[in-house]
């Protein structure tokens, strides 16, 4: 019987060593994900991308594996920004350590732009952003600009 013939789905992504797994990221988000992390290839990171693979919770969904990264809280905080339901594995030889998923923060500071360019830390101003974490959206404690949509491209890098 061939694979396609036994009706489960596979994903087919080698093991790594050392690193982290980012799964069940919302499908065609794994690039958003990449951009927030600041991964682009030019350090000689090691990546895995599946994308728009099947998932029994989300239908579709992406994942990504990076070698020699272990995610600090902040990056994990804003992850969860635009990938709710993502589950964050990190691996030591070859062995899955720590399994969590990702908790919305209520408050995220300094990394994300407001996109309202009346809004004080868009200025000259030396303020951080600060952004209340909405159940669908986040809200600029400044000037309350809610932004439901693209909130992936307002992620300072």
């Amino acid at each position: 019987m061939s694979n396609d013939d036994r009706g489960d789905h596979e994903l087919r992504v080698s093991k790594i060593r050392n690193g982290t797994v980012i799964d069940h990221i919302p499908g065609g988000q794994a690039l958003n994900v990449l951009a927030i992390l600041g991964i682009d290839g030019s350090e000689g990171e090691e990546i895995s991308v599946g994308m728009n693979v099947p998932s029994d919770r989300l239908a579709r969904k992406d994942i990504l594996k990076v070698e020699d990264r272990e995610l600090s809280q902040d990056e994990v905080d804003v992850l969860s920004l635009i990938a709710p339901d993502a589950t964050i594995n990190i691996v030591r030889e070859f062995d899955v350590v720590e399994k969590h998923r990702v908790d919305r923060p209520a408050v995220v500071e300094g990394v994300l732009s407001c996109p309202n360019t009346g809004c004080i830390t868009t200025g000259d101003e030396p303020v951080d952003s600060r952004f209340d974490v909405l159940d669908d959206g986040v809200r600029c404690e400044y000037c309350e600009t809610i932004v439901r949509e693209g909130i992936a491209s307002l992620i300072e890098t």
